[in-house]
């Protein structure tokens, strides 16, 4: 059987919304989940931090480790048939609605069942949001292109995913819970309805293990979830998305500290940092998309490393009351993200389409994908946090020292893996190939 796709569409900007709506509502159920439930149940309900953090890590940890499993699950899916596809993905938005609702409006309020409640609705509607995300990312990537056309499917994603983050940040303070649960709701059905009428990719039926010798062991369920480490092009792109991925999860672990301690800054100066690096990021998609066209995806990616070095160093020298100078590293830092979210998941289609997957195990490729990214946060808080202890910072600190080892930490640590993550890419995927984008 032959693994042939056709070339895609014309792609407007009509299709790129269709496609792109639903990473609105998973966005933006996305930062209430890690932000504002813990705060809720700790600070309006007595449940011990403790308590509530051990239930945090470990959902995170089982959402991790099935993504892989959900991966291949919806490659059976598409195996079967688009429509099955997108039935799927409708069950996985109802759950979703379902446990983030019943997170934020429990019907109890003793902390000791609490504990519970919020660990098991944790695990439903974190599995249910990586359900829905895996789905929809195999999808785009199935459509298939040139580089720059992945680039657009993506940026689409990402970008209207930065809107979802962008609303996160702002309704609890406007609208609390009620607003909250709203948004999301209308959201994941507006992001449906448009999603059955986005473009839609050629229909590649898996093959079942009696279609192919014995010698193609690939066409079993076992193989198929550990098909993308068969392909040197994935592990490589993997280690540069892995140390890159770290280098910008510290800074988003210790901003809030960087802002209230380094710089001395008030909440609303928070808030506009914030809003200010995700609307850059958002802003800049287009710019992105013009980079690929002229330089490849591998030497775009690359640029916006050296962008995003260049604008830490930049804030490794600031200090108390220099707010201003620091939105405007937010928003060089922010541009800088939109070449992190919109380029390396069209390199991961690209890689899917080399090495002959494509049609049939997006699924699993983007189950790993998003393992790892998981594993990203995972790490950099587990790394960023007990260093800046280590090295004598504590929050609240004034001394010099502990300000330094806080900007050390902040900036010049993620400079150092964002220059690991740029020469691992020039090695291990040399930017003179980024016009045929042959990894």
């Amino acid at each position: 059987m032959t693994n042939t796709v056709p070339a895609p569409a014309p792609w407007g900007m009509l299709h790129g919304v269709r496609y792109g709506l639903i990473g609105f509502p998973l966005a933006f159920c996305a930062l209430p989940l890690y932000v504002w439930m813990p705060n809720l149940y700790a600070r309006e309900w007595g449940v011990s931090l403790a308590a509530l953090g051990a239930v945090l890590l470990g959902a995170r940890l089982f959402d991790a480790v099935i993504d892989p499993v959900l991966g291949r699950l919806c490659d059976r899916m598409y195996a079967h048939s688009l429509r099955a596809v997108l039935l799927f993905g409708a069950a996985a938005a109802a759950v979703l609605a379902l446990g983030f609702s019943l997170l934020f409006v429990p019907p109890l309020r003793e902390p000791e069942l609490l504990v519970w409640w919020a660990a098991v609705w944790l695990i439903v509607t974190y599995a249910a949001y990586s359900a829905l995300s895996v789905a929809h990312q195999s999808w785009g990537a199935k459509l298939g292109g040139d580089a720059v056309f992945r680039s657009r499917v993506v940026a689409w994603r990402e970008g209207l995913g930065l809107v979802g983050v962008v609303m996160a940040a702002v309704t609890p303070a406007v609208g609390g819970v009620p607003m909250l649960l709203a948004l999301l709701l209308i959201g994941l059905a507006v992001g449906m309805w448009a999603w059955l009428r986005a473009p839609r990719p050629a229909f590649l039926p898996l093959p079942e293990p009696g279609d192919v010798s014995a010698a193609d062991a690939r066409s079993t369920t076992r193989s198929w979830l550990w098909q993308p480490w068969r392909s040197a092009a994935f592990r490589r792109l993997l280690v540069v998305y892995l140390i890159n991925g770290i280098a910008s999860a510290i800074p988003a672990t210790l901003v809030l500290f960087f802002v209230q301690d380094r710089l001395q800054a008030g909440e609303s100066m928070q808030s506009a940092a914030l809003g200010l690096y995700f609307v850059s990021g958002a802003l800049s998609m287009p710019v992105w998309l013009q980079c690929v066209r002229y330089w490849g995806l591998e030497r775009s990616w690359l640029f916006g490393m050296v962008l995003s070095i260049a604008a830490f160093l930049g804030a490794s020298l600031l200090g108390a009351g220099d707010a201003g100078l620091f939105l405007v590293i937010c928003a060089l830092s922010g541009f800088a993200l939109g070449s992190d979210l919109a380029l390396p998941g069209a390199l991961l289609a690209g890689v899917i389409a080399q090495a002959g997957d494509q049609g049939r195990a997006e699924g699993s490729y983007f189950g790993w994908w998003n393992f790892a990214t998981k594993l990203n946060l995972a790490l950099a808080a587990g790394l960023a946090l007990p260093l800046l202890g280590w090295l004598g910072y504590a929050p609240g600190a004034r001394d010099a020292h502990a300000l330094q080892m806080l900007t050390v930490a902040y900036c010049l640590v993620p400079c150092g893996l964002k220059g690991l993550a740029a020469a691992t890419l020039v090695y291990l995927i040399p930017p003179r190939t980024a016009v045929q984008t042959t990894l």
